[in-house]
Protein backbone atom coordinates (compact mmCIF):
# COMPACT_ATOMS: atom_id res chain seq x y z
CA UNK A 1 0.00 0.00 0.00
CA UNK A 2 1.17 3.58 -0.94
CA UNK A 3 -0.33 6.88 0.32
CA UNK A 4 -0.93 8.80 -3.28
CA UNK A 5 -3.09 11.71 -4.84
CA UNK A 6 -4.66 11.52 -8.40
CA UNK A 7 -3.59 13.96 -10.55
CA UNK A 8 -5.31 15.12 -14.18
CA UNK A 9 -3.45 17.43 -16.65
CA UNK A 10 -6.30 17.88 -19.28
CA UNK A 11 -10.02 17.97 -18.14
CA UNK A 12 -11.45 14.03 -18.53
CA UNK A 13 -8.29 13.29 -18.99
CA UNK A 14 -6.75 10.02 -17.73
CA UNK A 15 -5.91 10.07 -13.77
CA UNK A 16 -1.98 9.57 -12.85
CA UNK A 17 -1.22 8.64 -9.14
CA UNK A 18 1.66 10.49 -7.29
CA UNK A 19 3.46 10.68 -4.12
CA UNK A 20 2.11 13.81 -2.15
CA UNK A 21 5.29 13.75 0.05
CA UNK A 22 5.12 16.41 3.02
CA UNK A 23 2.91 18.81 0.84
CA UNK A 24 -0.69 16.50 1.13
CA UNK A 25 -2.29 18.83 -1.45
CA UNK A 26 -6.15 18.32 -1.47
CA UNK A 27 -8.46 17.99 -3.98
CA UNK A 28 -9.37 21.02 -6.35
CA UNK A 29 -5.19 22.25 -5.67
CA UNK A 30 -3.26 22.86 -8.65
CA UNK A 31 0.56 21.35 -8.25
CA UNK A 32 3.76 20.69 -10.19
CA UNK A 33 4.92 17.40 -10.48
CA UNK A 34 7.76 15.59 -12.78
CA UNK A 35 6.41 13.25 -15.93
CA UNK A 36 8.11 11.44 -18.52
CA UNK A 37 7.74 14.49 -20.71
CA UNK A 38 9.09 17.09 -18.00
CA UNK A 39 7.51 19.42 -15.38
CA UNK A 40 3.65 18.97 -15.60
CA UNK A 41 1.09 21.32 -14.31
CA UNK A 42 -2.18 19.55 -13.33
CA UNK A 43 -4.65 19.59 -11.25
CA UNK A 44 -5.41 17.51 -7.54
CA UNK A 45 -8.84 14.84 -8.23
CA UNK A 46 -8.63 13.01 -5.01
CA UNK A 47 -7.03 14.13 -2.33
CA UNK A 48 -4.34 11.53 -0.38
CA UNK A 49 -5.41 8.12 0.16
CA UNK A 50 -3.65 4.59 0.05
CA UNK A 51 -3.92 2.14 -3.35
CA UNK A 52 -2.75 -1.01 -3.94
CA UNK A 53 0.80 -1.63 -5.35
CA UNK A 54 -0.84 -3.24 -8.45
CA UNK A 55 -2.61 -0.04 -8.80
CA UNK A 56 0.53 1.89 -9.19
CA UNK A 57 2.85 1.85 -12.83
CA UNK A 58 6.29 2.37 -11.77
CA UNK A 59 8.19 4.82 -10.85
CA UNK A 60 6.29 6.66 -8.45
CA UNK A 61 6.92 10.34 -9.06
CA UNK A 62 6.67 13.04 -5.81
CA UNK A 63 5.08 16.28 -6.25
CA UNK A 64 7.44 18.98 -6.30
CA UNK A 65 5.19 21.91 -5.37
CA UNK A 66 1.99 23.53 -4.88
CA UNK A 67 1.44 25.59 -8.03
CA UNK A 68 1.73 29.56 -7.01
CA UNK A 69 -0.11 31.99 -9.02
CA UNK A 70 2.84 32.67 -10.92
CA UNK A 71 2.43 28.98 -12.14
CA UNK A 72 -1.43 29.36 -13.10
CA UNK A 73 -0.90 32.73 -15.16
CA UNK A 74 2.57 30.50 -17.31
CA UNK A 75 -0.40 27.95 -17.74
CA UNK A 76 -2.60 30.34 -19.22
CA UNK A 77 0.15 31.63 -21.53
CA UNK A 78 1.10 28.31 -22.43
CA UNK A 79 -2.53 27.48 -23.84
CA UNK A 80 -2.69 31.04 -26.01
CA UNK A 81 0.52 30.04 -27.20
CA UNK A 82 -0.96 26.77 -28.87
CA UNK A 83 -3.54 28.39 -30.85
CA UNK A 84 -0.47 30.56 -32.61
CA UNK A 85 1.93 26.57 -32.82
CA UNK A 86 -1.11 25.07 -34.40
CA UNK A 87 -1.07 27.80 -37.01
CA UNK A 88 2.02 27.39 -37.88
CA UNK A 89 2.17 23.78 -37.73
CA UNK A 90 -1.00 23.57 -40.28
CA UNK A 91 0.77 26.20 -42.55
CA UNK A 92 4.31 23.84 -42.50
CA UNK A 93 1.75 20.60 -43.31
CA UNK A 94 0.35 22.53 -45.76
CA UNK A 95 3.99 23.12 -47.69
CA UNK A 96 5.09 19.72 -47.17
CA UNK A 97 1.65 18.22 -48.88
CA UNK A 98 1.23 15.65 -46.09
CA UNK A 99 -1.94 13.83 -45.94
CA UNK A 100 -2.55 14.42 -41.95
CA UNK A 101 -5.46 16.19 -39.62
CA UNK A 102 -4.06 18.23 -37.01
CA UNK A 103 -6.30 17.59 -34.09
CA UNK A 104 -4.16 19.39 -31.69
CA UNK A 105 -1.20 21.05 -29.70
CA UNK A 106 0.28 20.92 -26.30
CA UNK A 107 3.65 22.66 -24.79
CA UNK A 108 4.48 21.06 -21.89
CA UNK A 109 5.03 23.37 -18.50
CA UNK A 110 8.73 24.17 -18.84
CA UNK A 111 8.66 24.37 -22.38
CA UNK A 112 10.94 21.89 -23.12
CA UNK A 113 8.71 20.09 -25.80
CA UNK A 114 5.87 20.78 -28.22
CA UNK A 115 3.46 17.86 -28.66
CA UNK A 116 1.49 17.96 -32.05
CA UNK A 117 -1.14 15.49 -32.52
CA UNK A 118 -3.13 14.22 -35.77
CA UNK A 119 -4.69 11.56 -37.39
CA UNK A 120 -4.17 9.84 -40.30
CA UNK A 121 -5.73 6.71 -42.60
CA UNK A 122 -1.74 5.81 -43.32
CA UNK A 123 1.85 6.19 -41.80
CA UNK A 124 2.96 9.51 -42.85
CA UNK A 125 6.87 10.49 -43.08
CA UNK A 126 7.10 13.42 -41.11
CA UNK A 127 10.53 13.57 -40.59
CA UNK A 128 11.26 16.80 -42.48
CA UNK A 129 8.43 18.37 -41.08
CA UNK A 130 9.72 17.94 -37.46
CA UNK A 131 12.92 19.54 -38.73
CA UNK A 132 11.09 22.16 -39.82
CA UNK A 133 8.97 22.94 -36.76
CA UNK A 134 12.50 22.85 -34.44
CA UNK A 135 13.84 25.29 -36.75
CA UNK A 136 10.88 27.70 -36.37
CA UNK A 137 10.39 27.06 -32.70
CA UNK A 138 13.63 26.13 -31.47
CA UNK A 139 12.74 23.47 -29.05
CA UNK A 140 11.78 20.06 -29.25
CA UNK A 141 9.11 18.79 -31.13
CA UNK A 142 6.85 15.79 -30.89
CA UNK A 143 4.47 14.51 -33.54
CA UNK A 144 2.18 11.70 -32.15
CA UNK A 145 -0.66 9.98 -34.11
CA UNK A 146 -3.65 8.96 -32.26
CA UNK A 147 -6.90 7.06 -33.19
CA UNK A 148 -10.81 8.85 -33.99
CA UNK A 149 -11.58 8.18 -30.46
CA UNK A 150 -8.74 10.64 -29.13
CA UNK A 151 -9.55 12.91 -32.15
CA UNK A 152 -13.23 12.98 -30.57
CA UNK A 153 -12.17 13.52 -27.23
CA UNK A 154 -9.79 16.40 -27.66
CA UNK A 155 -11.85 18.30 -30.06
CA UNK A 156 -15.20 17.42 -28.16
CA UNK A 157 -18.80 17.74 -29.51
CA UNK A 158 -22.33 17.12 -29.11
CA UNK A 159 -23.11 13.52 -29.41
CA UNK A 160 -26.90 12.14 -30.50
CA UNK A 161 -28.69 12.68 -27.34
CA UNK A 162 -27.88 16.90 -27.77
CA UNK A 163 -25.38 16.82 -25.01
CA UNK A 164 -21.41 16.81 -25.30
CA UNK A 165 -19.90 14.04 -25.57
CA UNK A 166 -18.93 11.64 -22.25
CA UNK A 167 -15.44 11.31 -23.59
CA UNK A 168 -15.06 15.15 -23.14
CA UNK A 169 -16.86 15.46 -20.46
CA UNK A 170 -15.77 12.81 -17.91
CA UNK A 171 -14.33 9.70 -19.25
CA UNK A 172 -11.22 8.92 -18.09
CA UNK A 173 -10.49 5.78 -19.85
CA UNK A 174 -12.10 4.44 -22.95
CA UNK A 175 -13.82 1.30 -22.43
CA UNK A 176 -14.59 -1.45 -24.94
CA UNK A 177 -17.82 -1.64 -27.11
CA UNK A 178 -19.21 -4.48 -29.07
CA UNK A 179 -22.11 -4.68 -31.12
CA UNK A 180 -23.70 -7.32 -28.81
CA UNK A 181 -24.38 -4.30 -26.50
CA UNK A 182 -26.54 -2.90 -28.98
CA UNK A 183 -28.58 -6.61 -29.77
CA UNK A 184 -27.94 -6.98 -25.68
CA UNK A 185 -30.50 -3.62 -25.01
CA UNK A 186 -32.35 -4.43 -28.35
CA UNK A 187 -31.35 -1.27 -30.21
CA UNK A 188 -31.35 -0.61 -33.73
CA UNK A 189 -28.17 -1.75 -35.52
CA UNK A 190 -28.45 1.13 -37.56
CA UNK A 191 -25.27 1.99 -37.88
CA UNK A 192 -26.16 6.02 -38.03
CA UNK A 193 -28.17 5.34 -35.05
CA UNK A 194 -25.43 3.89 -32.58
CA UNK A 195 -22.30 5.45 -33.46
CA UNK A 196 -20.83 8.29 -31.90
CA UNK A 197 -19.29 11.70 -33.48
CA UNK A 198 -15.98 9.54 -33.57
CA UNK A 199 -17.52 7.05 -36.17
CA UNK A 200 -17.27 4.21 -33.32
CA UNK A 201 -19.78 2.21 -31.21
CA UNK A 202 -21.20 4.64 -28.66
CA UNK A 203 -19.92 4.60 -25.40
CA UNK A 204 -22.63 4.17 -23.45
CA UNK A 205 -23.57 1.43 -24.95
CA UNK A 206 -21.33 0.01 -21.94
CA UNK A 207 -22.98 2.17 -19.28
CA UNK A 208 -26.82 -0.31 -18.74
CA UNK A 209 -25.01 -3.71 -20.24
CA UNK A 210 -24.08 -4.92 -17.07
CA UNK A 211 -27.78 -4.65 -16.07
CA UNK A 212 -29.25 -6.32 -19.07
CA UNK A 213 -27.41 -9.07 -18.30
CA UNK A 214 -27.83 -9.77 -15.00
CA UNK A 215 -31.45 -8.92 -15.56
CA UNK A 216 -31.45 -11.39 -18.37
CA UNK A 217 -30.31 -14.49 -16.30
CA UNK A 218 -33.17 -14.06 -14.04
CA UNK A 219 -35.71 -13.69 -16.86
CA UNK A 220 -37.49 -16.41 -19.19
CA UNK A 221 -36.13 -16.81 -22.52
CA UNK A 222 -38.55 -15.84 -25.22
CA UNK A 223 -40.76 -18.55 -26.62
CA UNK A 224 -40.11 -20.22 -23.36
CA UNK A 225 -44.01 -21.97 -21.59
CA UNK A 226 -44.54 -19.97 -17.99
CA UNK A 227 -46.90 -20.28 -15.46
CA UNK A 228 -48.34 -16.65 -14.41
CA UNK A 229 -51.45 -15.81 -11.89
CA UNK A 230 -53.93 -16.22 -15.37
CA UNK A 231 -52.63 -19.81 -16.10
CA UNK A 232 -49.41 -20.95 -18.68
CA UNK A 233 -48.45 -19.32 -21.95
CA UNK A 234 -45.81 -18.69 -23.72
CA UNK A 235 -43.43 -15.25 -23.48
CA UNK A 236 -43.04 -13.56 -26.39
CA UNK A 237 -41.15 -10.23 -25.42
CA UNK A 238 -38.80 -8.66 -22.24
CA UNK A 239 -38.89 -5.19 -20.95
CA UNK A 240 -35.32 -5.25 -19.32
CA UNK A 241 -35.89 -2.12 -17.72
CA UNK A 242 -38.92 -2.39 -16.64
CA UNK A 243 -38.18 -6.03 -15.82
CA UNK A 244 -41.56 -7.41 -17.27
CA UNK A 245 -42.74 -10.08 -19.39
CA UNK A 246 -45.20 -10.31 -22.12
CA UNK A 247 -47.01 -13.80 -22.22
CA UNK A 248 -49.47 -15.12 -24.86
CA UNK A 249 -52.30 -16.54 -23.27
CA UNK A 250 -55.24 -18.95 -24.71
CA UNK A 251 -58.31 -17.36 -24.63
CA UNK A 252 -61.45 -19.24 -26.33
CA UNK A 253 -60.22 -19.64 -29.64
CA UNK A 254 -58.08 -17.17 -29.61
CA UNK A 255 -54.97 -15.62 -27.58
CA UNK A 256 -54.40 -12.76 -25.65
CA UNK A 257 -51.29 -10.57 -24.41
CA UNK A 258 -50.27 -9.42 -21.24
CA UNK A 259 -47.46 -8.12 -19.49
CA UNK A 260 -46.54 -8.95 -16.07
CA UNK A 261 -44.07 -7.92 -13.61
CA UNK A 262 -41.15 -10.70 -13.12
CA UNK A 263 -41.99 -11.76 -9.80
CA UNK A 264 -45.10 -12.68 -10.96
CA UNK A 265 -43.95 -15.10 -13.92
CA UNK A 266 -42.43 -18.83 -12.86
CA UNK A 267 -40.60 -21.11 -15.32
CA UNK A 268 -43.03 -24.54 -16.23
CA UNK A 269 -41.95 -26.90 -14.44
CA UNK A 270 -39.43 -29.53 -16.55
CA UNK A 271 -41.29 -32.49 -17.49
CA UNK A 272 -39.82 -35.92 -16.37
CA UNK A 273 -38.42 -37.56 -19.48
CA UNK A 274 -39.44 -41.35 -19.76
CA UNK A 275 -36.69 -44.07 -19.76
CA UNK A 276 -35.60 -46.03 -22.48
CA UNK A 277 -35.59 -49.78 -21.91
CA UNK A 278 -32.73 -51.36 -23.36
CA UNK A 279 -32.24 -54.50 -24.70
CA UNK A 280 -29.23 -56.93 -25.02
CA UNK A 281 -25.64 -54.82 -26.00
CA UNK A 282 -27.55 -51.54 -25.46
CA UNK A 283 -28.12 -52.30 -21.79
CA UNK A 284 -24.44 -53.50 -21.12
CA UNK A 285 -23.00 -50.62 -23.49
CA UNK A 286 -24.98 -48.06 -21.36
CA UNK A 287 -23.90 -49.96 -18.14
CA UNK A 288 -20.41 -49.73 -18.92
CA UNK A 289 -20.69 -46.00 -19.11
CA UNK A 290 -22.34 -45.11 -16.06
CA UNK A 291 -19.59 -47.22 -14.41
CA UNK A 292 -16.81 -45.23 -16.46
CA UNK A 293 -14.66 -43.61 -13.71
CA UNK A 294 -15.66 -40.18 -12.07
CA UNK A 295 -13.72 -37.35 -12.77
CA UNK A 296 -12.61 -38.70 -16.33
CA UNK A 297 -13.56 -35.14 -18.37
CA UNK A 298 -13.33 -37.80 -21.89
CA UNK A 299 -15.92 -39.38 -20.52
CA UNK A 300 -18.36 -36.89 -18.24
CA UNK A 301 -21.49 -37.41 -20.28
CA UNK A 302 -23.09 -34.34 -19.16
CA UNK A 303 -20.80 -32.52 -21.46
CA UNK A 304 -22.53 -30.52 -24.66
CA UNK A 305 -21.53 -32.25 -27.20
CA UNK A 306 -20.40 -30.30 -30.13
CA UNK A 307 -23.57 -30.82 -32.49
CA UNK A 308 -25.50 -29.40 -29.26
CA UNK A 309 -23.06 -26.53 -29.05
CA UNK A 310 -23.50 -25.65 -33.28
CA UNK A 311 -27.30 -25.50 -33.25
CA UNK A 312 -27.69 -23.53 -29.94
CA UNK A 313 -25.00 -20.92 -31.85
CA UNK A 314 -27.23 -20.48 -34.82
CA UNK A 315 -30.49 -20.34 -32.93
CA UNK A 316 -28.95 -17.28 -30.89
CA UNK A 317 -27.00 -16.08 -33.61
CA UNK A 318 -23.28 -16.34 -31.29
CA UNK A 319 -20.08 -18.04 -32.15
CA UNK A 320 -19.24 -21.48 -31.13
CA UNK A 321 -17.39 -20.39 -28.26
CA UNK A 322 -19.64 -17.78 -27.07
CA UNK A 323 -22.44 -20.68 -27.02
CA UNK A 324 -20.40 -22.81 -25.02
CA UNK A 325 -20.06 -20.63 -22.84
CA UNK A 326 -23.74 -19.60 -22.22
CA UNK A 327 -24.60 -23.20 -21.91
CA UNK A 328 -22.32 -23.70 -19.66
CA UNK A 329 -23.35 -20.79 -17.68
CA UNK A 330 -27.13 -21.90 -17.87
CA UNK A 331 -26.13 -25.38 -17.02
CA UNK A 332 -24.38 -23.38 -13.40
CA UNK A 333 -26.65 -21.08 -12.48
CA UNK A 334 -30.23 -22.74 -13.70
CA UNK A 335 -29.60 -26.46 -14.64
CA UNK A 336 -33.28 -27.63 -15.06
CA UNK A 337 -33.98 -24.72 -18.37
CA UNK A 338 -30.90 -26.81 -20.17
CA UNK A 339 -32.98 -29.96 -19.46
CA UNK A 340 -36.08 -28.53 -20.48
CA UNK A 341 -34.31 -27.23 -23.42
CA UNK A 342 -33.40 -31.00 -23.96
CA UNK A 343 -37.00 -31.90 -23.49
CA UNK A 344 -37.96 -29.69 -26.16
CA UNK A 345 -35.61 -30.97 -28.38
CA UNK A 346 -36.42 -34.46 -27.98
CA UNK A 347 -40.28 -33.69 -28.68
CA UNK A 348 -39.43 -31.79 -31.75
CA UNK A 349 -37.39 -35.06 -32.82
CA UNK A 350 -40.00 -37.37 -32.06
Amino acid sequence: MASVIGVRFRNAGKLYYFDPGPLWPTAGDAVIVETVRGMEYGEVVTGVKEVGDEEITPPLRRVIRIATPEDAQHQLDNRAREKDAMATCQKKVDEHKLQMKLVGCEYTFDNSKILFYFTSDKRVDFRALVKDLASQFHTRIELRQIGVRDEAKMMGGLGLCGRPVCCAQFLGDFQPVSIKMAKEQSLSLNPTKISGVCGRLMCCLKYEEDHYEATRKRMPRVGKEVITPDGAGIVIDLNILKETVRVRLPKGDSFEQKDYPLTDVQRAPAAVRPAKKLKGDEADASAAANAAPDGDPDLDSDAPDEESIMEYAAEEGLTQDEALAEIEEIAENDPDELLADEEDDEGDKE
